[in-house]
């Protein structure tokens, strides 16, 4: 997903902002980059490289520490920030940017847990109130104080309806300067996942003086930032490169490296310039690129924890409105056989729609939860579960001879997944037919109910913002513009905004894993893999973290050379 993509709302409890995966714009900028290397030639295509064991793949939240400076490291990025105002343009390529400008009232680990940051201390008088101490000694990058003024002034931005972060503050009922250095929020109803919102971009904190002064200009090229982070914005060159700069005046600790260049690039032009030492490293947002780059002498390739997976979607327009025949084809899919061939490796067969990095807590409740699980989705098929499945659809009483529409796009994962689902359906006695559409209107099946009328189910993947599975789960309530099936469960519904409302987190990981079992029973939507954040970077470099906290954490602060 970039999170240039809309979120879904449910209008059954206040909303949660979930995202869905796309695949990354086509088009780059790499020339300077590869000419300043010398090189020629093309790379090889995304996923021709060695396929790994993907049960073996190692999850790890960081790298090693960085010893050494560095004057400069060139990032590539899989396309062009359409803005550098994350209120307004919320991309993923614009957060990998501008997380290392911008600090937030609470910080997302690289382990996935949130902390307090420019938010020195919250506490909760009750279960409807937040109140929020301010950090002392924080400058913006104009040397003007961080006040709670500033503070309040971004949370009230950040929740306008037509704001990207909108919907994180629809449970909201006030917010106000209560002091000095603090600001206390009310709610309508007990909140669990407002905190950790504030550890992404509706807790950044905004320069009020600089982002008034810049108007409706504010994030384009040719305006400064106006934040107190550990870089500052130095150059943006529309449709060359951005840059940014280690800030002398900053609060905290200074950086090893002292500048990043970024310039954008994808599939075999991004391979290609990390291959030959044109760019320093990447977060690839596609496996492929990873599986690529799989081996590649003088690069190094770390795997961390994420939420994002490949999911499949059902519609209630054909046999799969019947849970029954769901069930049966997610006991029959082989989901080890489409993370080797259409991945490389580089996913993990997976039985829950939401990656484990989204277990920011409760990690073992979750774990046991998850397999738990396996037994409705298992990696690889064995007799018994074809046996099973078989059966299942059997008793259903569906149609057999009526063929189940696979919707995707033309790209080398889609396919494979696609083509397992038929095969998965053959095993089964069901017939699948595959309809491939171009990129743009593949999008459309998102968004659009009448674009759904021609599908049965869709070749999907998606992530949530937040380190909370509770945040996804909404996605099936009765209503969910995102539950195309139809699902519908009142103690399901019950048990969402229950746990929604729960801020006690030991209780609140109890509730989401008896969610998640009513979620993968209903085969609501069916999970297929994990996918892991991907890090590739010179092997003489390290310190960035490895997980997907790089959209919200400032990676860039922890890199450097490996030898001082």
């Amino acid at each position: 997903m970039t999170h240039s993509t809309p979120s879904f709302r449910s209008p059954a409890t206040a909303p949660r902002r979930t995202w869905r995966r796309t695949a990354p714009v086509a088009g780059a900028v790499v020339a300077a980059l590869l000419a300043a290397a010398g090189c020629s030639g093309a790379a090889k295509p995304a996923g021709s490289g060695p396929a790994a064991d993907a049960s073996k793949l190692t999850l790890t939240p960081t790298t090693p520490a960085a010893t050494g400076e560095l004057a400069e490291a060139r990032w590539l990025l899989e396309d062009e920030p359409d803005s550098l105002d994350l209120d307004t343009q919320g991309s993923s390529a614009g957060r990998v940017v501008l997380t290392n400008v911008c600090e937030r009232l609470y910080r997302l680990q690289p382990d996935m847990t949130t902390k307090p940051f420019l938010a020195e201390r919250a506490e909760t008088p009750d279960d409807r109130t937040l109140v929020l101490t301010i950090r002392s000694g924080v400058t913006f990058h104009d040397g003007a104080p961080m006040t709670a003024d500033d503070v309040l002034w971004s949370l009230q931005r950040h929740a306008d309806p037509d704001m990207e972060q909108g919907d994180e503050f629809e449970n909201v009922a006030s917010m106000k300067k209560t002091g000095e250095k603090e600001i206390t929020i009310s709610f309508k109803a007990p909140d669990a996942l407002f905190l950790k919102a504030l550890a992404g971009d509706a807790g950044i904190v905004w320069n009020r003086k600089q982002v008034e002064k810049a108007g409706r200009d504010f994030g384009t090229p040719g305006q400064p930032d106006a934040c107190s982070g550990p870089y500052r914005l130095a150059n943006w060159k529309s449709g060359d490169s951005i840059t940014i700069e280690r800030h002398d005046g900053y609060w905290g600790d200074e950086p090893l490296t002292e500048r990043v260049t970024f310039r954008w690039a994808t599939d075999s032009a991004l391979v290609n310039a990390l291959t030959t030492g044109a760019a320093d490293g990447a977060y690839a947002e596609s496996p492929n690129t990873a599986a690529a780059l799989a081996g590649k002498k003088g690069i190094a390739q770390y795997y961390g924890p994420s939420t994002s997976s490949l999911v499949l979607i059902p519609t209630a327009r054909g046999g799969l409105k019947d849970p029954a025949v769901r069930r049966a084809l997610s006991l029959a899919l082989d989901r080890k056989g489409i993370a080797a061939s259409g991945y490389g490796g580089m996913v993990q067969p997976w039985s829950t729609p939401v990656g484990s990095g989204a277990w920011g807590y409760g990690k073992p409740v979750f774990e046991a939860a998850a397999r738990a699980a396996d037994a409705v989705a298992p990696a690889s098929p064995d007799a018994d579960d074809i046996a099973a499945a078989k059966k299942l659809v059997k008793d259903s009483g569906v149609d057999a001879g009526a063929p189940i529409v696979i919707g995707a796009d033309a790209s080398q994962g889609r396919t494979v997944v696609a083509n397992a689902v038929r095969a998965a359906l053959q095993r089964i006695g069901l017939t699948g037919r595959i309809k491939t559409v171009p990129p743009a209107q593949f999008e459309q099946f998102y968004s659009d109910p009448e674009a759904r009328n021609e599908i049965d189910v869709l070749v999907g993947d998606w992530y949530i913002s937040k380190a909370d599975p509770v945040g996804f789960y909404d996605n099936a309530l009765t209503g969910s513009s995102n539950n195309w099936v139809g699902f519908t469960d009142p103690a399901y519904d019950a048990m969402v905004k229950k746990a929604l409302a729960t801020l006690d987190d030991a209780e609140r990981a109890k509730l989401a894993a008896g969610i998640q079992e009513k979620f993968t029973d209903a085969a609501v939507w069916i999970s297929v893999a994990q996918v892991p954040s991907v890090l590739v970077l010179d092997d003489e470099l390290t310190g960035p973290p490895a997980s997907m906290a790089y959209l919200y954490y400032p990676w860039a602060a922890d890199l450097g050379a490996k030898k001082g």
